[in-house]
């Protein structure tokens, strides 16, 4: 997968409490892609803190601030979960408007676990086949999604997981609509 990325830039959207190796792994398989990843926040701080399976887990730079981003200078987004960052994600206007942008230019989106909350709220999940934690599968399937579950799936360009054991598949999949760019919703 090396230099498959290379000149492409991704947007990882965060909030306080994403899923530690939700945002390490695939940001780890994004650079190994050559691809520019930045880790983008609506939280006033320079740091925002994971949540690491029961705990709180480590502290991440933010290396750019929700307000001085636009969606168009990025060629794809990655939305970790954990509960309480798509939870307040999906709380925020300026956040859903944000990943709105993405849904409706079809860039490549990837949301594993919980991140398909912050999706629901954006009104573009309808007919799409998705997957996710298992305890958003009503959600998804009251916003119109058609909810599988399965390690990952990928509907023009949407890439979704269910937890952190399907990674490996997400980051593949991930990294493969990356590549591809803009799709037909």
């Amino acid at each position: 997968m090396a230099n498959k990325l290379e000149g492409k830039k991704i947007a990882i959207l965060v909030e306080e409490g994403f899923e530690q190796v939700e945002l390490t792994e695939p940001l780890k398989a994004l650079k190994e892609a050559g691809a520019e990843a930045h880790i983008i926040s609506p939280n006033d701080n320079n740091e925002i803190k994971a949540w690491n399976h029961t705990e709180w887990g480590d502290k991440f730079k933010v290396d750019k601030k929700l307000n001085d981003v636009k969606a168009d200078d990025y060629n794809g987004l990655l939305l970790p979960g954990g509960v309480m960052n798509p939870d307040n994600l999906r709380a925020n206007k300026d956040a859903v408007s944000f990943v709105n942008k993405f849904m409706e230019s079809g860039k490549p989106v990837a949301a594993i676990c919980h991140g398909p909350w912050t999706l629901i709220e954006t009104g573009k999940v309808k007919g799409k086949k998705m997957t996710s934690y298992h305890t958003l599968q009503t959600d998804l399937k009251n916003a119109g999604a058609e909810w599988v579950d399965q390690e990952v799936v990928v509907d023009q360009g949407l890439v979704t997981s269910r937890n952190p054991d399907d990674i490996p598949a997400f980051n593949k999949k991930m990294i493969e609509e990356f590549a591809e760019g803009k799709h037909d919703r």
